[in-house]
């Protein structure tokens, strides 16, 4: 077994916690306030899944950073399947945050000695 299967196995966790909140988030929208069933049963299940997935990261992963993660690569995420599935449109100043969101994340991943790798 590879020795970076051990650290990476809560990245890949939290990648999983990411995905599916996005998912869960997405489908809040279709589920038209909890009103249809099938967009709302997405809803739990995703967000289920993305929490148990988070509180296994975080015996790995200090919680700050876990959530800067997660919390950051969600919003842009969330915001471009916004933009493709429901047509919200992302002006130039929603475009600078994102990026800024993702300099934050890639400079608490890259940079700070807060990271636990």
């Amino acid at each position: 077994m590879d020795a970076n299967a051990g650290t990476m196995k809560p990245w890949l966790l939290l990648a999983l916690a990411i995905v599916s909140e996005v998912i869960a988030t997405t489908a809040l929208k279709a589920s038209d306030g909890l009103t249809r069933w099938q967009p709302s049963l997405v809803v739990v299940v995703g967000y289920g899944v993305s929490f148990y997935c988070l509180s296994l990261v975080l015996r790995h992963i200090p919680v700050g950073i876990t959530y800067a993660v997660w919390s950051g690569l969600g919003i842009v995420l969330i915001t471009l399947a916004a933009a493709v599935l429901y047509g919200q449109r992302i002006d130039l100043a929603g475009w600078v945050g994102i990026g800024l969101i993702v300099a934050g994340v890639l400079v608490l991943n890259l940079v700070s000695r807060a990271t636990s790798h």
